[in-house]
């Protein structure tokens, strides 16, 4: 699989992302984490396609976060770079769920266990310090991307509100296919497209386009759920619609 990132000029990022699309190791573990998701528990995918669309996701994010003149942690507490803090929301978002590949119960502590394996050696050009600074955040970054842990960097509420946003049709259409019909594969089917976009009153406007109302399990309970204590609360407007009805939802939770 060829991991297509927008790079812009970001060569550390461009470095790193190639060295993890070629390993073969790491692409076992996405085969296996959707083997055990699908396969053997039913669950939606958790594979490459699946961190595929959270790190594009991710980035953008960031991106837009960062022009409007949010500090990433990295950036805020270690002087590093921006850049930095794209590779950070990439990198966790590549290994956010391989621990699935044990068990999706407690997945996260496991995919920290399999990335602190695998990711020093992808980094290039950082010193010994440096590669022990970014381990780390990523590893907030994965802990934190379920519910229990509150993000405390901007990369982990990226991370964190990313993953919630694969939630159109194709993410629930393997375990569908095969017979898994439940209210995590039923709702997916009801969302027809997400859309990114500058908010009118905050940096990011997320806007969710379903065609039946069992889209709204989705938006509520799972993009909603991790919207509120993302930490970017103040940053993110979100908006529902179910053909041409809007539910609108906008989130002031104080932080």
């Amino acid at each position: 699989m060829v991991f297509n990132i927008p790079f812009n000029n970001n060569r550390k990022l461009e470095e790193f992302v190639k060295l993890a699309d070629s390993s073969k190791a790491l692409q076992a573990y996405w085969r296996a984490s959707n083997v055990m998701s699908i396969e053997r528990l039913g669950y939606s995918d958790h594979g490459q396609v699946h961190v595929k669309i959270v790190a594009n996701i991710a980035l953008r994010i960031l991106r837009m976060l960062i022009a409007h003149g949010v500090k990433p942690g990295i950036v805020k507490n270690y002087d590093m770079k921006n850049e930095d803090a794209e590779l950070i929301v990439v990198a966790a978002a590549m290994f956010h769920d391989v621990g699935v590949a044990w068990h999706r119960d407690d997945h996260e502590r496991y995919s920290v266990i399999l990335m602190q394996e695998m990711l020093p050696r992808m980094l290039r050009g950082y010193d010994e310090a440096e590669v022990a600074t970014i381990t780390s955040e990523v590893a907030h970054a994965i802990l934190s991307h379920e519910t229990a842990i509150k993000p405390a960097t901007v990369e982990a509420g990226v991370v964190r509100i990313a993953d919630a946003l694969d939630m159109a049709g194709g993410r629930a259409r393997i375990p569908f296919n095969a017979g898994a019909v439940n209210i995590h594969s039923v709702s997916a089917l009801a969302v027809d497209k997400i859309d990114i976009k500058p908010g009118k009153k905050t940096p990011v406007r997320i806007e969710v386009v379903m065609n039946n109302p069992a889209g709204i399990f989705q938006f509520d309970e799972l993009l909603k759920r991790k919207v509120h204590g993302s930490g970017l609360e103040h940053y993110i407007e979100l908006e529902a619609e179910i053909k041409g009805k809007k539910k609108k939802s906008f989130t002031k939770v104080s932080i």
